[in-house]
């Protein structure tokens, strides 16, 4: 069963339909971010937007498939950041529920989109050729993220989580490091065989 569903996802149909809601939820994802971009200095703003930019990278995956190509830095990229994001958003709406005791429908959507946002990018690695080097690069951008993030004080905006901030920087590094670490295991180590997208 899981075999076929692999399978199933390499075709023109799926590629196609997850590629329409990976765009529709990366546009999204910017405008969510818009009030924090207005006042976030130039300097920062490509690190800012983290899900849509995780989706973003995503998004030139599946183009790359739908041409039967591999975009190996986007790969990598990709499966590390919405890994990540995708874990990060989950927990954080989590947390927000359990020190407000509310969450609006908003928040509720944010964690069904972005635990989705996880499974894809895992889903997909065994289409991914991506190399040691390229998944260097990845750890080196993300790691990076949660400098500016968490050092030059550009992290997402989660007002009643605001006072936990030291401990979420902590969480988030250790989170980089378990995606990074997920990468490597589902796309470099795996004994699985590789499938090819033609």
């Amino acid at each position: 069963m899981l075999n076929w569903f692999i399978y199933l996802l390499r075709t023109p149909f799926m590629l196609w339909s997850v590629l329409i809601i990976n765009v529709l939820g990366t546009v999204y994802g910017y405008i969510w971010y818009g009030v924090q971009l207005k006042e976030t200095p130039p300097i920062f703003l490509i690190f800012v937007p983290d899900s849509p930019t995780a989706s973003l990278f995503f998004v030139f995956v599946l183009i790359g498939f739908i041409l039967k190509r591999n975009f190996k830095l986007m790969e990598a990229l990709a499966i590390v950041t919405l890994v990540k994001y995708g874990i990060w958003a989950v927990v954080m709406n989590i947390l927000t529920l359990m020190e407000t005791g509310e969450l609006p429908i908003e928040g509720y959507m944010l964690i069904v989109s972005h635990g989705a946002m996880a499974v894809q990018g895992i889903l997909y690695s065994p289409y991914y050729r991506f190399t040691m080097w390229h998944l260097v690069v990845a750890a080196i951008w993300t790691l990076h993220n949660d400098v500016i993030d968490y050092v030059f004080k550009m992290m997402p905006w989660y007002g009643s989580l605001v006072k936990y901030m030291s401990e979420i920087g902590y969480f988030t590094f250790w989170l980089s490091i378990f995606s990074i670490a997920t990468a490597y295991y589902f796309s470099i180590r795996s004994n699985r065989q590789k499938l090819s997208l033609q």
